[in-house]
């Protein structure tokens, strides 16, 4: 199936049709939504690439780009700045997930309008600063105590915004009561019967979760849209209400988890999970320093569900806003590449993932880099010629072909 079309429709083909719609959509906005929404695609291709440096094993996120870092809340109550999403995670060669980040630096910074001698540059400060903290076998964090430039300005105010703040921008007062607010990225379930039973799932499981002596009791529950890549599956958002503390609200999201993309062309072994959710909660629990709030698992309907307190949405830093200011991007690439570096060695030695000590040797190790570059600045010419396929395609009014049905 040689067709970028038919790859992309086949992959999504188990997905909610009406939802893809809407994910096919936001995939036409431009090159970098694409790339976003197709992890799959690279990883295709990716595995049959010659002359990619063999790399130490170690537990991945899967879906590394320069959107899939952000702020959010722990049961601690502090922000951290981190690896976020963890949707395609698995056991894979380290470079893996690193050819993809650099891709991404390519594709976003040429679809900003940033010159490509200034991506090159800054893909190359990644590799280096990913390289040289393996090379000390020392993980890290980033919280707003340590943090610089526009990261800790990010987190400071994540760790500022208030719970009321977000009540006011997301519900709406209806017969005396809150309601969540409709928009284009969450809207009103409309079956009463799964919406009942969605709410007494998600009180049943708040009474064995961290919150428990809260008494949070749902109010509302709506479906929900984020991301791109994830857009399709079933994905619902809760408002609670405390039963100690009137008028203390929570906001949680339930997101149905599917198998990673990444694993049909990865021919490592991996672990039993129970099932994805499971697969993804171990994952992010070994590679972030500090879990987001609540994070933990449950199964409706025969499906498998990751839930924990949800982050808005705004809570990544928008390069759009940034993208004047080079010496700014600079810090939030090195974040980035230390995190990523954290994350490996902070998973090391765990079912199949190599120890630290050859990470650090890895580090050490800079004769892969070159490679590495060369790979990810052809790639991204390969993704702006599939992304202008898709458009075409896409604008033929071959996302009509099937008709959708509604969200549940």
């Amino acid at each position: 199936m040689n067709n970028v079309y038919e790859r992309i429709v086949a992959f999504n083909k188990d997905r909610l049709p009406d939802m893809v719609k809407i994910k096919f959509a936001g995939m036409a906005e431009n090159v970098y939504r694409f790339f976003r929404g197709t992890c799959h695609l690279f990883y295709e291709d990716f595995s049959k690439a010659e002359h990619i440096p063999a790399s130490p094993l170690t537990w991945v996120c899967g879906d590394l780009h320069m959107e899939n870092y952000g702020s959010y809340k722990g049961d601690n109550r502090l922000a951290y700045f981190d690896l976020n999403d963890f949707d395609e995670g698995l056991l894979a060669p380290c470079l893996w997930e690193v050819s993809r980040m650099i891709t991404s630096i390519f594709i976003a910074f040429d679809n900003l309008g940033i010159k490509a001698e200034k991506a090159t540059k800054m893909a190359e400060s990644f590799l280096k600063t990913y390289s040289a903290r393996l090379a000390t076998g020392k993980a890290i964090s980033i919280d707003p105590r340590i943090a610089s430039g526009i990261v800790r300005t990010f987190l400071t105010q994540a760790d500022e915004r208030k719970p009321k703040d977000l009540v006011k921008k997301l519900t709406v007062k209806k017969k005396h009561r809150l309601c969540l607010l409709a928009s284009e990225r969450h809207f009103a379930i409309e079956d009463k019967q799964l919406k009942k039973e969605l709410i007494q799932f998600i009180d049943r499981w708040m009474e064995s979760s961290v919150a428990k002596e809260q008494d949070y009791k749902v109010v509302d529950c709506a479906f929900r849209i984020a991301g791109t890549g994830s857009i399709g599956v079933r994905r619902y958002m809760f408002l609670l209400e405390s039963g100690k503390n009137k008028n203390k609200y929570l906001f949680v999201d339930m997101k149905q988890e599917m198998k990673s993309s990444v694993q049909p062309y990865l021919n490592v072994k991996q672990p039993e999970w129970q099932n994805e959710a499971t697969r993804l909660t171990q994952i992010a629990h070994r590679m972030q320093n500090v879990s987001p709030a609540l994070l933990g698992i449950g199964t409706f309907k025969g499906n498998s569900y990751v839930i924990k307190e949800m982050q808005p949405t705004e809570d990544r830093i928008n390069f759009e806003l940034i993208k004047n200011r080079y010496d700014e991007i600079q810090l939030v690439i090195d974040d980035m590449a230390l995190l990523t570096a954290s994350a490996q060695l902070r998973s090391s030695g765990r079912q199949g993932s190599a120890i630290a000590d050859k990470l650090i040797e890895f580090g050490h190790n800079k004769d892969w880099q070159e490679a590495i570059l060369k790979y990810a600045k052809e790639y991204a010419k390969q993704v702006k010629q599939d992304y202008e396929e898709y458009l075409s395609a896409y604008k033929a009014g071959l996302n009509d072909a099937k008709p959708g049905k509604k969200a549940s």
